[in-house]
C-alpha cells in the first residue's frame, strides 16, 4: 500500500495502478512463498521510468535496466516485485555462472539421482520475478540456455527430464553497468528477448527525496551538503578525474547511519567514501571534494539535531 501511494504521489497513472491490482487478484500469491516478496525500504523515484517498467511487465515483457552505478536499478528492481506482489529469485552473475547455476544440476537424494533446482527453474514453475544481476558479468554461453524461456516459446527444457512451461506470471528483470571491470557485450539475440530501459543518473531533486527518506531526522541544509558530495564525485567521475569507485550512495547512506549513531562525519566519509578507492592520489581528490562540504569540526549532533 505503501508504494502504491508513492507511485501516485509520482504521477504515475491510476490506471496503471489498478492494472496491478487485477494482476495480483488474478495471479495470487501462495502463502509458502510470501517471504520471497522483497519488502522495500526505498522506493525508487522516476516516473518514466515506472511507467515504462510497469506497462512492459503488465503486457508480459521482460525487461532490461541498464545505467551508471548508483542509479537504483536494484532498488527498482526489488520494489517492482514488491509492486505486483511476486516472489524473486535473484541471481548474481559472475565468470563462472554456467548453466547449472541457473537451472539446476544433477545431486544424490535418497539413493537417486534428482535434479537440484536452480533460481530460473524455481522462477518458472512458481510465477516468480526473476532478477538478473549484472547480467553482463556471465559468459554469453552460459546465458544461451534461457532464450526460449525469454521469448514466445516460454519454456525451458532441461536434457533427461521433463519440458518446463512457465508460468503466466513469471518475468525476468536483467540489470547491468558497463563501467564494472569485468563486464561484456551481450549477446544480440539475448538483448532482443528484453525491453531495455536506460536509468539516468541520480539528480538533486532525486537525491535529496532519497536521503530524507531515510534520515527525516536529519539537518536538511547538512543533508544538502552529503548530496553534493555524491553530486560533485558524480561530476568529477563523469569527466574522468577519478574512477567511480567513491561514486557510493550505499556509501553516503552508510556513512549518514554511522553519524547517527554517534561518529564524526568526517570518520563516517572516511569509511563510507574515502575508503572506496584504494589509490592514493584518487583519495587526495575525493577527500579535497569532501572538504569543501563537510566540515572537520562537525560531529553528529550538527548533523541530527533532534
Amino acid at each position: 500500500m505503501r508504494l502504491t501511494q508513492e507511485l501516485l504521489k509520482q504521477g504515475i497513472s491510476e490506471k496503471l495502478l489498478d492494472d496491478i491490482k487485477y494482476f495480483k487478484h488474478f495471479y495470487k500469491l501462495e502463502e509458502r512463498l510470501q517471504d520471497r516478496v522483497p519488502s522495500t525500504e526505498t522506493v525508487f523515484y522516476g516516473k518514466d521510468i515506472w511507467s515504462m517498467c510497469i506497462t512492459a511487465i503488465l503486457e508480459g515483457e521482460n525487461i532490461l535496466l541498464s545505467g551508471p552505478k548508483a542509479t537504483g536499478k536494484n532498488v527498482l528492481a526489488d520494489n517492482i516485485c514488491e509492486l505486483f506482489n511476486r516472489p524473486q529469485w535473484n541471481t548474481s552473475f559472475h565468470v563462472n555462472t554456467d548453466s547449472s547455476s541457473l537451472i539446476g544440476t544433477d545431486t544424490f537424494i535418497d539413493n537417486e539421482v534428482r535434479l537440484r533446482r536452480g533460481s530460473v527453474y524455481e522462477c518458472a514453475i512458481n510465477g516468480g520475478f526473476g532478477v538478473f544481476d549484472e547480467i553482463n558479468m556471465a559468459k554469453n554461453d552460459a546465458l544461451v540456455v534461457l532464450h526460449s524461456a525469454l521469448d514466445y516459446r516460454k519454456v525451458i527444457d532441461v536434457p533427461g527430464y521433463e519440458k518446463i512451461k512457465l508460468h503466466d506470471a513469471t518475468r525476468f528483470i536483467g540489470t547491468m553497468n558497463y563501467e564494472y571491470a569485468g563486464t561484456k557485450e551481450l549477446n544480440e539475440a539475448l538483448v532482443s528477448r528484453f525491453m531495455t530501459i536506460d536509468i539516468p543518473q541520480i539528480e538533486e531533486e532525486t537525491l535529496m527525496l532519497i536521503l530524507k527518506d531515510y534520515f527525516p531526522d536529519a539537518n536538511p541544509e547538512i543533508l544538502a551538503q552529503f548530496a553534493g558530495v555524491f553530486l560533485d564525485l558524480q561530476a568529477k567521475a563523469r569527466n574522468s578525474e577519478i574512477s567511480t569507485k567513491s561514486v557510493d550512495l550505499r556509501g553516503i547512506i552508510g556513512s549518514l547511519r554511522t553519524i547517527r549513531r554517534g561518529l564524526k562525519p568526517m570518520l563516517a566519509v572516511d569509511m563510507g567514501v574515502v575508503g572506496k578507492t584504494f589509490d592514493q592520489f584518487e583519495k587526495e581528490i575525493v577527500l579535497d571534494v569532501i572538504k569543501t562540504r563537510i566540515r572537520e569540526s562537525w560531529d553528529c549532533a550538527d548533523v541530527f539535531s533532534g
